[in-house]
């Protein structure tokens, strides 16, 4: 067949605001049902990423929590959406307006305070997109944004202004980030990232994998996503199938950044991905008020590695607009990786890094 042919084929397929409230009474997990009241337990998760809870109203009644200032976390949600997914909800203690998992994904009047020295860009991405859908930056990889949107929106998101609307590719422009990737003879690795790639179908990454198998310079296919942790359901038998049964070395890294994220629910979802054959690493990003706390940090990389997770970066805040509110200073972030030297093996240590626009690789710190 002939390439313009194969083309042709292929392209057929294809900080605070919110005050304690006395509860009434105990909140089980199980009681924060969807909208149709069946436990999470018991949809797809397709399902459940058309249930997202998006009004901070829903999300502080469903936690009994009591704003002070709706209207600023309203005007939050207004610049950068609300989106958290039911079954992360059952991990939120109810009623704790300092819960680091709610503090991750409520929006906060602190957002639309402009700061100096944040942008909406800071990692200058704009000047490594030489196709749609593709983020070069590095030599051996490159990023393919295959979604444009997540299941959770964190509020610390480096690409919470990212121009995903000029990245959203149509059938022409999935061959063009297609045929950019055979030209880079150097390459070895995609990495699949958006927004969440998981947000996708299984059919649509299942032809994806499928076009980037037959790209002989290629040996890795790497995902990042947050999916498996905030929706674990999402790794059924079909995502295992073809992540795990193509001929690229699958290599699956999370975020996670605290270790009351990794429920049972999630703990069994990472093992299956483990008995599949998939490497499975970590990034946190250190957060203030949420993980800046050697204990913390220690007690994640042991969960995690319970779970079959090895610890792999521990990023600095990407000084994006909104979310100054996080940011733990170089000095303090060294001090919280020593305190983990002395704590932990080597190899659940995570590498404490900053990314750096136009340089080569990630700067360690």
């Amino acid at each position: 067949m002939s390439h313009s042919a194969a083309t042709r084929d292929h392209a057929k397929k294809q900080p605070d605001m919110i005050q304690h409230r006395q509860p009434s009474r105990e909140i089980s997990s199980t009681e924060i049902r969807t909208h149709g009241g069946e436990s999470a337990a018991e949809r797809r998760w397709q399902d459940e990423m058309a249930d997202l809870v998006t009004d901070p109203q829903e999300l502080l009644d469903l936690l009994q929590l009591a704003p002070e200032q709706l209207p600023q976390l309203a005007a939050a949600s207004g610049l950068f959406q609300l989106r958290v997914p039911r079954p992360y909800l059952q991990r939120i203690r109810p009623c704790d307006p300092q819960d680091p998992l709610l503090l991750q994904v409520l929006p906060s009047a602190a957002e639309l305070q402009p700061t100096p020295g944040f942008s909406d860009d800071p990692l200058e991405e704009a000047n490594a997109n030489p196709v749609p859908g593709v983020v070069h930056k590095y030599r051996g990889r490159l990023l393919l944004i295959a979604a444009g949107q997540c299941a959770v929106n964190c509020r610390y998101c480096f690409r919470r202004a990212f121009p995903y609307s000029d990245n959203h590719l149509s059938r022409s422009q999935w061959q063009q980030a297609l045929d950019y990737i055979r030209s880079q003879k150097d390459l070895r690795e995609v990495i699949l990232s958006g927004g969440d790639p998981l947000v996708m179908s299984d059919r649509q990454l299942g032809w994806l994998a499928g076009e980037l198998e037959q790209i002989p310079q290629l040996d890795k296919l790497r995902i990042h996503t947050r999916l498996p942790i905030v929706a674990p359901s999402r790794v059924n038998e079909e995502f295992l199938a073809w992540f795990s049964r193509s001929r690229l070395k699958p290599v699956l890294v999370l975020h996670c950044n605290h270790a009351s994220e990794i429920d049972e629910a999630v703990a069994s979802a990472l093992h299956k991905l483990r008995a599949a054959g998939v490497t499975l690493l970590n990034q946190s990003v250190l957060l203030q008020g949420i993980n800046d706390n050697a204990d913390v940090l220690s007690a994640l990389s042991e969960r995690l590695f319970a779970a079959g997770v090895l610890p792999y970066y521990l990023h600095q805040l990407d000084r994006v607009q909104g979310a100054a509110h996080f940011e733990v200073s170089d000095a303090r972030a060294r001090d919280l990786i020593e305190q983990l030297r002395q704590q932990l093996p080597g190899y659940l240590v995570p590498k404490l890094v900053r990314e750096i626009p136009a340089e080569k690789s990630k700067t360690p710190l």
